[in-house]
């Protein structure tokens, strides 16, 4: 049976539910390359344990790290990440401690040395509020001397087109029935804003029969932030030592980076 879903986001709604969710690890593919890992890890190593993943998701760190023995727990909104992450985990021999919580009303039980929140899903936050009252749960999260450590990412500059669209969809092929899934976007901003908003949509097709698709606008979907503006958002909440470096490189950010890591720690 076809099963065609819209959706359109609002604040009290969560973004990686359905299809989004369902097909989130086929997209992504293999992510032990990428930068954060190594940079991640060193920062738990400098600042200490436990540590904690904000923004989980399916545990692409969560996972690894636990399986290194380091102490970390994860945290995410999405119940159907969450589950995903159970699976993974209990495929692996792993038992995780996890929470659903917004990150905007951490409530947790114990304290950590480290806080990370990768992917940039901070920015997820697109009310200004929301983002100052997630950026105090943290801090008063963290033991003293802990450390806040997440990437910003500048989604548009001066001269960019303020509409992108992707007409030719990614696609991967399922691998437990080899149905191939299907993900087009579109994507526009608001730069006096610094807001991003987007259309998804996605397909679940095998044997040419189309069973599954959901589109899903979400309007704001993402707030990006000058080099200032992250300074002075680590600085509001409390956070002392406050740094900028080159995306995963350990050296000190550019004016024009687009992507930097911020660190900053608990007095």
């Amino acid at each position: 049976m076809l099963r065609t879903m819209l959706r359109t986001m609002d604040e009290h709604d969560y973004e990686y539910r359905g299809l989004k969710a369902a097909t989130w690890d086929h997209f992504r593919g293999n992510t032990s390359h990428w930068g954060d890992r190594a940079a991640f890890r060193a920062i738990i190593d400098r600042h200490g344990q436990p540590a904690l993943d904000v923004g989980c998701a399916t545990g692409r760190l969560l996972l690894d790290y636990l399986a290194e023995g380091i102490d970390i727990d994860g945290v995410d909104l999405s119940p159907e990440m969450l589950g995903r992450c159970r699976a993974r985990a209990a495929a692996r021999g792993l038992t995780p401690t996890l929470y659903q919580q917004a990150m905007e009303h951490l409530d947790l039980p114990r304290k950590y040395g480290t806080i990370l929140v990768p992917s940039s899903s901070f920015q997820l936050l697109t009310d200004a509020e929301q983002a100052r009252a997630a950026m105090r749960r943290f801090h008063d999260h963290l033991l003293p001397g802990g450390a806040l450590a997440m990437p910003f990412m500048t989604l548009w500059r001066e001269g960019e087109p303020r509409e992108k669209t992707w007409p030719a969809p990614r696609e991967r092929v399922r691998p437990e029935d080899g149905a191939v899934v299907r993900h087009w976007e579109r994507v526009w901003y608001d730069p006096a804003a610094q807001l991003e908003h987007t259309e998804d949509r996605y397909e679940v097709v095998r044997d040419g029969a189309v069973l599954a698709a959901e589109t899903i606008r979400r309007s704001p979907a993402t707030r990006w932030y000058t080099h200032d503006a992250v300074r002075a958002l680590y600085r509001e909440a409390g956070f002392v030592d406050v740094r900028l470096t080159r995306e995963w490189s350990g050296e000190p950010a550019a004016p024009d980076d687009p992507i930097v890591t911020a660190v900053g720690t608990r007095p």
